[in-house]
């Protein structure tokens, strides 16, 4: 037996985590809105199971509040919870991939961080960014051209009144999942703080320049009431679709 190391270190392996320990307020729901129902199945239930469409991933985290009795799923072989989350995303986060690395990943392994409310993501995006970042030295994340126009408050103003447009020819507006190496992410978060509110930014920081890939309209984050409206239409019509494809 060679007990000399391997020349060829082994292939970076792709993990999701999923962030899950947030309230929610703006949605004002009962509460936790990841939880709310949405065409038959808690809002994050669909967020999971685009996931678990997903071959090349190696197993999901679900990151949950310390005192969460309600999530809806039982661990599984590639799905996981850890009840680490924070008093911030950025927190629950970065405790997600502590405990991911004393688990199962390595430093060097990728993972894809996905708000648990983006519930219309589908495995055609999911895999549409790992292709794109894959092979990239920095990563990236899901994005959306801005196609309205942009407009800067005057403040303090009251009431509220138009400052200036803004140029929205070279804006996105950030999606997620956002994909990076474990130890560049850690070591971003732990640099930044807790009150960076995604991934892209805390790397950013560091002066690297993550990769924008085009998502599109229908990855938004379910936040506000109207939101749970539009998200029950297109999740039904998803269904709809399946239904008529298996009956032919």
């Amino acid at each position: 037996m060679n007990d000399f190391p391997s020349e060829n270190p082994p292939s970076p392996r792709l993990w999701a985590l999923i962030p899950c320990a947030g309230s929610g307020s703006r949605a004002a729901t009962a509460g936790p809105k990841q939880y709310q129902p949405i065409a038959g199945l808690a809002m994050v239930e669909h967020t999971l199971r685009a996931f678990s469409g997903v071959a090349r991933l190696e197993g999901t985290l679900v990151v949950l509040a310390p005192d969460d009795a309600a999530f809806p799923l039982h661990e599984g072989p590639a799905l996981w919870t850890a009840a680490c989350g924070g008093e911030t995303r950025a927190r629950s986060v970065l405790n997600g991939l502590q405990w991911l690395l004393q688990k199962a990943a390595r430093p060097g392994d990728w993972v894809l961080v996905h708000d648990a409310a983006r519930c219309l993501i589908t495995p055609a995006l999911i895999n549409q960014l790992i292709d794109a970042c894959e092979g990239d030295a920095v990563g990236g994340l899901l994005a959306h051209k801005l196609a309205d126009t942009l407009k800067q408050q005057r403040s303090p103003s009251d009431p509220v009144r138009v400052a200036s447009t803004v140029e929205r020819a070279d804006k996105w507006l950030a999606q997620t999942p956002q994909m990076f190496r474990i130890n560049a992410l850690v070591q971003a978060l732990q640099q930044v703080g807790p009150g960076v509110t995604d991934e892209s930014s805390a790397i950013e920081a560091t002066g690297l320049e993550p990769l924008l890939v085009e998502g599109g309209a229908l990855n938004f984050k379910v936040t506000y009431p109207e939101d749970f409206l539009l998200a029950e239409a297109v999740l039904a019509r998803r269904v709809k679709s399946r239904t008529d494809k298996e009956a032919t």
